[in-house]
């Protein structure tokens, strides 16, 4: 008798599959490239007279075909500069280096003004006299103790708050003059100065490095009180401000404040050029 049973169907073909692509290796030419230009960079910075290719590429322990690449491509972008076979930084090297050094000097006014700031209780600010124009360049103040509300451009209204005052007071006559040809004075509150003979009158009656104080000339409800500071012969200042309420405050606040100045100014230079 015939078995009967199921035959095994022939196994079909396998179409090969196709393969994963290798895993990438990471390139770390770009790497160090970067690694080596900054390198070098490094070694020319510690050459103030210049130095040669082939000292640079014995002193980084790079090949010379390999320093002369990257000294002709950091030449064409700026970073260094080649004069009678001798490499220097360039001006965007430089202009890293001053971007970096006025951040430091920024971040130490910023830290000096806020403890000024939590000693005294007080909203603090720094501001210099550049180019003509009356600059705020920081203010340091806390929800509880908020600083006025520019409410009327300060540089505009530099006649009318104890910072402006301040700066004008340690100009001379002529320039005096030049800053109220372009900002003349106008009433910004009830309180403030009139006109600019009245503003000049009373600058010639301060001394030159006074404390300076206005109340409700710039902000109706606002005192002020300006401490001039001289640095690198630019007019700069120091000022706080206070609720016309705590009036009385004032004065023994910014008594504080030239004390605290005193004790640092020798040890910490404010930056005028940030």
């Amino acid at each position: 008798m015939a078995t009967t049973g199921t035959a095994s169907a022939p196994l079909a073909a396998v179409p090969p599959q196709p393969r994963s692509p290798a895993p990438t290796a990471p390139t770390a030419t770009l790497i160090g490239s970067v690694q080596r230009a900054m390198r070098l960079l490094e070694t020319v910075a510690g050459h103030a007279c210049g130095a040669p290719a082939k000292q640079l590429a014995r002193e980084t322990g790079l090949a010379l075909p390999t320093t002369y690449h990257l000294l002709r491509t950091l030449v064409h972008e700026g970073y260094l500069r080649r004069d009678k076979g001798l490499f220097f930084l360039g001006e965007a090297a430089e202009l890293l280096s001053g971007s970096g050094a006025q951040q430091k000097r920024r971040s130490k006014v910023v830290d000096t003004l806020a403890r000024w700031r939590d000693a005294i209780g007080v909203p603090v600010y720094y501001a210099v006299y550049r180019e003509g124009e009356i600059e705020v360049v920081c203010v340091s103040d806390t929800p509880g103790n908020p600083a006025v509300e520019e409410w009327a451009d300060f540089r505009e209204t530099g006649h009318a708050h104890a910072i402006g005052q301040s700066l004008l007071s340690q100009l001379d006559s002529e320039a005096r003059r030049d800053h109220l040809s372009r900002h003349p004075v106008c009433p910004v509150t009830p309180y403030t100065v009139r006109d600019d003979h009245s503003l000049l009158r009373r600058l010639d009656r301060t001394p030159r490095m006074a404390l300076v104080t206005e109340r409700q000339e710039y902000a109706l409800g606002t005192v002020c009180a300006a401490i001039p500071i001289t640095l690198g012969g630019a007019a700069a200042s120091v000022a706080i401000s206070l609720p016309a309420h705590q009036a009385d405050r004032l004065i023994p606040a910014a008594r504080l404040l030239q004390a605290e100045l005193g004790r640092l100014l020798d040890s910490l230079t404010l930056s005028i050029s940030i």
